[in-house]
């Protein structure tokens, strides 16, 4: 059993949720407010990580984040380390791969809300930041919980991009997704079975705890 590797899975899902949540919320709310044209432009740009092949997209960002790279090459000026085959650049790749869906269900709640209710509290003198965090954002909350819920399983399960940019190095990159990969590889299917039973409930377990409180959410907003 590679504890190790499951520690460094959550780390990873962990500070993933919490980076891009508020770039995806923030996203979510501009685009409710964009004409249908462009938005579907953006949209279609955010959506490429569910449509494009785990491997093909690993590939385009190993090629993004390598010393050979703009980015690359400024962050090894600053850090003096490569940016590929760290937990940092595993991060910043796990962050781009999720954004589908993080911004998705925060843009359908966002969406929901409709454009009558922001004139209202526009009418009622209210700026468009109190409008947004005393309105927007608790009636959208349950869709933001369920962008950060499915960001963390999916960080979790995540195995070709992990591969391609952060390679297999133990206690950096090697998530539990690679180590059951490396436990089938070896043909001990028993710890392969038990990490990935464990994988399962974890994500069930996190699921299960999102509708639970998504369903209060909308009870609450109802009354």
């Amino acid at each position: 059993m590679d504890w190790g590797a499951f520690r460094l899975s959550l780390q990873l899902a962990f500070f993933t949720v919490i980076l891009l949540l508020p770039i995806a919320v923030l996203m979510a709310r501009w685009l409710v407010t964009l004409p249908p044209a462009p938005k579907s432009i953006i949209e279609s740009l955010l959506t490429l990580p569910l449509i494009l092949p785990p491997t093909v997209l690993g590939f385009f960002l190993l090629i993004t984040l390598s010393d050979s790279s703009s980015i690359g090459r400024i962050w090894r000026s600053i850090f003096d380390e490569s940016l590929v085959f760290t937990f940092e650049g595993l991060l910043v790749a796990s962050i781009i791969v999720n954004i589908p869906f993080a911004v998705q269900p925060a843009l359908r709640a966002f969406e929901a809300i409709g454009s009558d209710m922001r004139e209202a509290a526009e009418t009622c003198g209210m700026s468009s930041w109190r409008s947004f965090r005393r309105i927007e954002f608790p009636l959208a909350w349950p869709g933001i919980l369920t962008g950060g819920v499915l960001t963390f399983a999916h960080t979790l399960g995540e195995f070709g991009v992990v591969l391609m940019v952060g390679g297999n190095i133990p206690g950096e990159t090697r998530t539990v997704a690679i180590a059951i990969y490396d436990q089938v590889q070896s043909f001990d299917n028993a710890s392969a079975a038990t990490m990935s039973a464990i994988l399962l409930a974890i994500s069930l377990l996190a699921i299960s705890i999102t509708f639970l409180l998504t369903r209060k959410a909308l009870s609450r907003n109802r009354l």
